[in-house]
């Protein structure tokens, strides 16, 4: 348990200190050896825990990736509608809400942006698998991009108004939240 305990330490520290090097200078402009140097570990224990250099920035991925089927039940869109807004609520990074100057790093980086795509991409897959074990293989999938699509339309919109400063913003995209999930409503609450 202690060795689990340090692994995650170490893991956060690196995470933490690619972070701050990638907000002051520029993700494209950080190798991971200057990330390994600044966090006085070997690139190799960098890469250890971090196989790709964006996991650096999104080091909640496989949270992220989870999150769509850990919280659908049944039904379907008012669990999941339940589950967007008690997170909302709590500001949830897994919804967008982090600091102005992260967010800017995301919206600054074509090639975080790129990641963030697969990562919502392999949410939808994820969440389309789970409602696969309880309903048609097509109808998952088809309901899983509804609901997969709401979701990134939502973050998105977090992480811009976030980069842009903008204040209340979890006010603002409620309201926005609010509209999707009813429009959902009338092709999937039946399910």
């Amino acid at each position: 348990m202690l060795r689990e305990l340090k692994k995650q330490q170490t893991r956060q520290a690196i995470s933490d200190v690619a972070t701050r090097l990638f907000i002051e200078h520029g993700f494209e402009n950080v190798t991971i050896a200057q990330v390994a140097a600044a966090a006085e570990v070997a690139k190799m224990t960098v890469t250890n825990y971090f196989p790709r250099k964006e996991d650096l920035v999104f080091d909640v991925h496989e949270e992220f990736v989870e999150s769509l089927a850990t919280t659908v039940g049944e039904p379907v869109l008012d669990t999941t509608r339940q589950a967007y807004f008690d997170a909302l609520d709590r500001r949830d990074a897994l919804l967008g809400f982090s600091g102005r100057e992260f967010a800017k790093l995301i919206v600054s980086s074509p090639v975080l942006l790129a990641r963030l795509r697969e990562l919502h991409e392999e949410r939808e897959s994820r969440l389309a698998a789970a409602l696969a074990e309880r309903m048609e293989p097509g109808t998952a999938r088809a309901v899983a991009a509804q609901l997969a699509t709401a979701h990134r339309l939502l973050f998105d919109e977090v992480l811009r108004r976030t980069a842009n400063g903008e204040k209340a913003v979890a006010a603002r995209v409620r309201k926005t939240a609010e509209r999707v999930f009813d429009l959902l409503a009338s092709g999937i609450a039946e399910l």
